[in-house]
């Protein structure tokens, strides 16, 4: 007898919430709280848009045991009712399904790059609330530790550089630059390099705009994050706004692998990494 893939997965998400001992199995829609969960070794059993999250966090990977709950916003309810996890963490972005995920399994929500809250703190304080949640403390606190000292150590190997005018694409012509209250910005700032972007950001600590701005910051580096748009950088390759920049005609341009921009320490420590490894690389360029 075949199975349909709807029974498929939902035996599959039930074999992987079989309990094992006392350990509580815990389901998330967000990347950000899948990535820490995963960096302290807590049992993460489902996760949503999985594909989608190696695209744009990267690191850590998803195991392959891990269960795809479908969309973010809207995940598979009846796959998730066959095997309900033991609770759902979630972030205030998804606190409009509490409702419905809280048939299923208790909901605990825990709140990031709030308005007018520092970043890096919070980040620490939702770091050991997870642990604490999970039953983590020792591994949250070590993760904890582990990303101040690589910070630390990442600031005295850092070189003389330029600000940074740090962008992500979200067409040919715009792009998200980001600033004050972001992962990056918070980043930079343990590195003690300068970012360029001082104007005013979103609570998530980035100004949309059109790629003209970006000629105001004629003596910056330009960092671009990936991933970039289908289309855009032949696009661009023609593009005499994009061309005439100062960054581009000098190439003065670093582009980095994937990193969450609205992650917590996992994404942190990688953004510090690739940032090192790139500045200390020679410059590269988007195609002319």
């Amino acid at each position: 007898m075949r199975l349909s893939p709807l029974l498929a997965r939902g035996l599959l998400l039930a074999a992987c919430l079989l309990p094992t001992g006392a350990q509580a199995q815990w389901a998330t829609l967000d990347w950000t709280i899948a990535e820490t969960l995963l960096a302290i070794d807590a049992p993460i059993e489902g996760v949503a848009q999985i594909p989608a999250y190696h695209d744009w966090v990267g690191e850590p990977r998803i195991p392959d045991s891990v269960v795809d709950l479908g969309l973010r916003q809207q995940p598979n309810f009846e796959l998730m009712a066959q095997a309900p996890p033991e609770g759902f963490l979630i972030s205030p972005m998804f606190e409009g399904l509490t409702s419905k995920l809280s048939r299923l399994a208790p909901v605990t929500s825990f709140a990031l790059y709030t308005q007018g809250e520092e970043t890096w703190p919070e980040i620490l304080r939702f770091t050991r609330e997870l642990g604490e949640k999970t039953h983590r403390e020792a591994q949250a606190a070590a993760l904890i530790d582990e990303t101040e000292a690589l910070m630390a150590r990442l600031a005295e190997q850092a070189p003389a550089t330029a600000p940074l005018l740090m962008v992500q694409f979200m067409d040919a012509r715009h792009v998200r630059v980001f600033g004050a209250n972001s992962l990056y910005n918070a980043v930079l700032e343990r590195l003690g390099i300068d970012n360029a972007w001082q104007e005013d950001t979103n609570a998530w600590g980035f100004a949309l705009t059109g790629i003209e701005a970006l000629a105001r910051f004629p003596d910056a580096t330009l960092l671009i994050v990936d991933p970039i748009p289908a289309g855009v950088e032949d696009q661009l390759a023609r593009s005499g706004l994009w061309q005439r920049l100062p960054a581009i005609e000098e190439n003065r341009v670093i582009r980095l692998a994937p990193v969450w921009s609205f992650g917590a320490l996992p994404s942190a420590q990688r953004f510090a990494r690739e940032l090192m490894q790139a500045l200390n690389d020679a410059p590269s360029s988007i195609d002319s």
